[in-house]
């Protein structure tokens, strides 16, 4: 603590000589923020979050006339993406920030296994001077990790008071402290998307324009579809179905079963709308239905039978390829893989987004309510040798000029003001599809795991945040394959194919932190051993050998402790929906 005190103390001698030599001012902004690919917070507790704020301080940067600080490169391993690396100020965006701020970051991302590369930091105490953990997030907060935030806010980062303030109450560990900053908290008014971010059924064009655009509803008519496209083209070496697996990705194979039932992306569990009661689906007959499914299509040829060893970037490589014709995967897990298609000019390879349940009669739920996420964030290290500096350049990237750049790109470049309102031209829309241009200008890198605006906000002039909100936008940023397909379907957005979600104010649940090393904790764990060892086998399972397969799954499932489990996490989803409602 002394220590902490001391270089606190030196810091603020510094920021005070570079206020006598005038290398800061104040920047006026308004905050109304929002989120792209992941889930956003519309509850009451948000409309607080909107309004003009005052930065109160330099931002880590300096005033327009006055040259910036001393530069400084500050290290940041991001596990939450694979991307190329870079060193921001080589992007356009970053450019800017690093002339405002001297502050550039060296961004590394993962390769490899999330949970053996941050087990690795723990393990030496050695950090980058910022972290995303992802999914690993809780055991660098409980290997003490990540500085606490509390009084670095208080004392140097109005914008995230601003911003984040009325999401404390969700975002404060066990002690009091608040250790990251999660990247959804709303501002303004909620913003739905056009785009289909999250889970979908996903089918090529060509099957549903050569079958007469027919209107897939249920899991047998959507795979009947695929079926009669392969029938009728035999010797395309075709895939009709493959699945994403890697890793910590394999929830997109487990969690079909939870959707085709008509629930959103709770996690392992489905929250019952009246009683919020949690049940873990891992071993009900849905999940039976959906691995019998799947081998069911093994045995006809239509399964993907690679999907199970393949990577990220191979099964990215299996839908550039053109020859799979169906995939459930979420939206931002793909999006690059689609601008890829897209940029071929091949409107017969590009995707559709289906709301597939397993029976007509069931309302889908695939586009997420609004909600905060509180388990996924960005924090700062114990190794980092200027903390104070890194907090004032968040705060910095939280006005709202800086928001709109991160979404939104650089005014005349990627996008451009029109009455008022936000908007690209033809050309940038078209410039934009390229992952590589979009890397260059930044985009690719700050639209995303830093503090931030969730994409579902607005800004004080009642423009959307992100690009995918702008009702303006919707039309123009679809190509002419896509166009063509809404309109035969009879729609203008691909969300009006999906239900409008309900409201569920402890969504999501799989944001609900489990103590460490818990019984609950260690269920999660073990589950998922068990779901990654049995579930390739149910879908490949020689033909009669599935129900004794699935009779032994099961038993090995409830020698686990699923009803504590269900327990907790039925206590847990009622407190933070009490929590959200202010109660």
């Amino acid at each position: 603590m002394a220590k902490k005190k001391i270089l606190l103390i030196s810091l603020a001698i510094v920021m005070v000589l570079s206020l006598l030599a005038a290398c800061s001012g104040n920047n006026n902004s308004s905050n109304n923020s929002g989120n792209n690919n992941t889930v956003n917070n519309g509850t009451s507790n948000s409309n607080n979050s909107g309004g003009s704020t005052n930065s109160g301080g330099d931002g880590g940067g300096a005033a327009a006339d006055n040259p910036p600080p001393d530069p400084v490169t500050f290290t940041y391993f991001n596990a939450g993406a694979s991307r190329n690396d870079v060193e921001t100020k080589d992007t356009m965006i970053g450019k800017i920030y690093y002339e405002k701020t001297g502050v550039n970051v060296a961004i590394e991302h993962l390769v490899g296994d999330v949970a053996q590369k941050i087990g690795t930091f723990i393990a030496s105490g050695e950090y980058p001077d910022i972290l995303v953990p992802d999914t690993e997030i809780d055991k660098v907060v409980d290997a003490g990790g990540f500085i606490p935030l509390n009084d670095l806010i208080e004392e140097h980062a109005p914008n995230i008071k601003k911003v984040y303030g009325p999401y404390f109450n969700l975002m404060k560990h066990s002690d009091g402290n608040i250790y990251f900053l999660p990247f959804d908290p709303l501002v303004g008014e909620y913003k739905g998307d056009f785009i289909i971010g999250q889970g979908a059924f996903w089918i090529q064009h060509r099957v549903l324009k050569e079958l007469g655009y027919p209107k897939l509803k249920t899991l047998d008519e959507y795979f009947g579809a695929i079926r009669e496209y392969v029938n009728k083209h035999p010797d395309e070496d075709l895939i009709g179905f493959t699945s994403l697996t890697d890793d910590w990705q394999f929830f997109a194979f487990s969690n079909v079963p939870n959707h085709l039932m008509g629930y959103p992306n709770d996690g392992g569990v489905q929250i019952n709308m009246e009683t919020m009661e949690a049940d873990d689906y891992t071993d009900n007959e849905e999940t039976r239905r959906w691995l019998k499914t799947v081998n069911d299509l093994y045995h006809e040829g239509l399964f993907d039978e690679t999907s199970f060893v393949n990577n990220y970037d191979q099964y990215l490589a299996r839908l550039t390829s053109g020859r799979v014709l169906g995939t459930f995967v979420y939206g931002w897990q793909v999006f690059d893989a689609f601008r890829n298609i897209q940029a071929s000019g091949n409107g017969d390879l590009e995707y559709m987004p289906l709301p597939i349940v397993m029976e007509a009669n069931i309302k889908d739920q695939y586009i997420d309510p609004p909600s905060f996420v509180n388990n996924r964030g960005i924090g700062i290290t114990t190794s980092a040798k200027d903390p104070v500096r890194i907090i004032k350049f968040f705060d910095f990237l939280l006005e709202e000029e800086n928001q709109i750049m991160n979404q939104w790109g650089i005014e005349g470049e990627t996008y451009v003001v029109e009455n008022g309102r936000l908007t690209r031209t033809p050309e940038q829309i078209e410039k934009l599809r390229s992952n590589a241009y979009n890397e260059q200008v930044g985009l690719t890198y700050f639209a995303y795991y830093w503090p931030m605006w969730s994409q579902a906000s607005t800004t004080s002039d009642g423009n959307a945040v992100s690009p995918a909100r702008q009702p303006e936008l919707a039309s123009d940023s679809y190509t002419q394959s896509e166009r063509d397909f809404l309109a035969a379907y009879g729609v203008k957005a691909f969300p009006e194919l999906f239900a409008t979600p309900d409201d569920r104010p402890w969504y999501p649940a799989w944001s609900i932190a489990l103590e460490s090393g818990s019984r609950e904790e260690v269920f999660t764990t073990r589950k998922d051993e068990l779901m990654k060892r049995y579930f390739p086998r149910l879908a490949l399972a020689a033909p009669g050998q599935f129900d004794a397969i699935w009779d032994e799954f099961v038993r090995e499932f409830n020698k686990l402790d699923v009803k504590l489990y269900e327990e907790t996490m039925t206590r847990l989803v009622r407190e933070k929906a009490a929590a959200v409602r202010g109660n």
